[in-house]
């Protein structure tokens, strides 16, 4: 038996189920929940800065969705909340590293 304790998606327990295994699970209360998205959101990241890729990416943001769903974050406002920011602030193009300020 290997023992993962983690958060997993949705359809994972079929996915198993249709291997001919079966999995162990349970329903976290609110706060294993809160905590196994924070821990969920560490992996897919340590994940996607291993193997760079669009799967890891699309990973990320599903935890992050997931994230703003649990704290009652509107998703719908995400990108307008990221574009005013990119307006005010900029992206990260020009690859500017702040050294220190005098």
């Amino acid at each position: 038996m290997i023992k993962y304790n983690k958060l997993v998606r949705d359809a994972i327990p079929e996915i198993i189920r249709a291997d001919n295994l079966q999995p162990v699970i349970h329903i976290a209360d609110e706060d294993e929940y809160q905590e196994k998205l924070h821990a969920k959101l560490h992996e897919e990241v340590n994940e996607f800065l291993h193997e760079p890729s669009l799967e890891e990416a699309a990973d990320v943001a599903e935890v992050v969705l997931a994230i703003c769903q649990h704290y009652n974050l509107d998703t719908s406002k995400l990108e307008a909340v990221r574009l005013a920011k990119r307006t005010k602030r900029g992206g990260f193009e020009q690859k500017i590293i702040l050294e220190s300020v005098m």
